[in-house]
């Protein structure tokens, strides 16, 4: 038995709100989008559609009273916040819709999704190339932890300054050499009269200076569009609600920091290996440090594709990863729902998502999904566990009696039937059952009834 030295539950920073009080200020910003989320939940088929129809358009102003423009810009955030989840050409009321007047959590989660997605709430500038503006997005987060060091107003030729010192360590980091004075100047007209704005000094700079102004000027924009801060004449300040989603993240890159198994560097494959034997806390809290290093999208991905492979155990932990993502994982969950090796995972991971007892999900499987799991989840024990876990997984199938479940695991086609009956004869200590088990393995090798 090792002794493992737990890490505190972390304090957020002194003169932080409850999180009641949080929960209260992301119900005022998010109030336009609930709204429109809302009259989208109850309006006719034509209202649901997404994007929102230029007729539907028309009638949620009408509805709401409000202009298009405020109509358009709640649509987005609601479906940035995941009060809006689309479903192909349908947009549906999201989870935390249905939860948002009751619970804090969900309120706060829903918040920090459209912070994460501010780039994408306030539009870029035009005439900007694309590797600048990621560059830009990139470099943010030092900016938003200076504010939040700060503690207070941070002035904009501050901001700027070391946003240029970032994207020029991205530079050095891919090994670009700058062009120099005679760099291609895009949006160099726009970028001028922005700079200005921002930094009086900034217009007498070269082309770079000027361009970094201007993504400055968007970013900062951006950020307080989705009320993380607030901008003054020349100064910046983080509000309470982005001063809390600043720490959070932070507290995520210690926790990555600390990974307790140091799989945080591994490969999606071998983290999960890493924890296969790990209890369950503790591989939540490996899953969660390995999650804190990448971004959710990649993360998602390649749990996924290491779903896909041919180890039924990896493919178990991948979803059990997946459960810590939560939220943001839905919409590629829901997307591998056609995938036969998955469908049987997903469905159980949505049941639970959506708030089934972890008791109750297996309903939602069929016959025929509960059997493919059955043997997928005995393809994983044959392969990594021991022989009495094997002989106790037959308690688990839902087939009443041993001759029932034979002959629905021959239907279901599981690529592992035949391993896995092998191997289960081979651990049985009934003779006469397993002489069973392997003429049913025989059979379907042989493709015979």
């Amino acid at each position: 038995m090792t002794t493992r030295r737990t890490r505190p539950a972390p304090r957020p920073p002194e003169g932080t709100p409850p999180r009641a009080e949080l929960a209260r200020q992301a119900r005022t910003v998010l109030a336009d989008a609930v709204r429109i989320a809302h009259w989208a939940a109850g309006a006719p088929g034509p209202g649901t559609t997404a994007p929102l129809a230029a007729h539907a358009l028309e009638r949620a102003a009408t509805a709401l009273e409000l202009s298009p423009a405020q109509v358009r810009a709640g649509w987005d955030r609601a479906r940035l916040a995941g009060l809006i989840e689309l479903h192909g050409d349908t947009a549906r009321p999201g989870w935390r819709l249905r939860a948002w007047d009751r619970d804090d959590s969900a309120v706060l989660r829903g918040w920090v999704a459209l912070f994460d997605a501010w780039s994408l709430v306030h539009a870029a500038p035009a005439g900007i190339e694309a590797g600048a503006v990621a560059e830009a997005v990139e470099a943010v987060p030092q900016v938003l932890s200076l504010l939040q060091l700060s503690a207070g107003p941070v002035t904009v030729p501050a901001l700027l300054d070391l946003l240029g010192q970032r994207v020029a360590e991205l530079h050095e980091e891919r090994c670009e050499v700058p062009l120099g004075p005679g760099r291609p100047a895009t949006a160099a007209t726009a970028a001028g009269a922005t700079a200005d704005r921002l930094d009086p000094a900034a217009g007498t700079g070269g082309t770079d200076a000027d361009l970094n102004a201007l993504l400055l000027d968007w970013a900062l924009e951006g950020l307080a569009a989705v009320g993380a801060l607030t901008l003054g004449h020349g100064h910046a300040t983080l509000t309470p609600l982005g001063n809390w989603a600043v720490w959070v993240k932070l507290e995520q890159i210690c926790v990555a920091a600390q990974s307790p198994a140091g799989n945080i560097e591994q490969s999606a494959a071998d983290m999960l290996l890493g924890c296969a034997r790990l209890t369950p806390g503790p591989a939540r809290d490996e899953y969660r440090a390995w999650l804190a290093a990448r971004t959710v999208g990649s993360a998602v991905a390649e749990l996924l594709a290491v779903a896909r492979g041919q180890d039924a155990l990896l493919r178990g932990l991948a979803f059990e990863a997946l459960r810590v993502v939560g939220a943001p994982a839905e919409p590629e969950v829901r997307a591998v729902l056609a995938e036969p090796s998955l469908r049987p995972y997903a469905l159980l991971w949505l049941a639970e998502y959506e708030g089934n007892d972890p008791d109750d999900a297996q309903d939602v499987l069929s016959r025929e999904e509960a059997t493919w799991l059955w043997v997928d989840t005995a393809a994983a024990v044959a392969d990594h566990g021991e022989t009495g876990l094997l002989v106790r997984h037959l308690d688990t199938a839902v087939q009443g009696t041993v001759p029932a479940l034979l002959d629905e695991v021959r239907a279901v086609g599981h690529p592992r039937t035949v391993q896995v009956l092998v191997a289960l004869a081979a651990a049985h200590p009934d003779p006469a059952l397993a002489k069973a088990v392997r003429r049913a393995a025989f059979q379907v090798h042989t493709g015979g009834a």
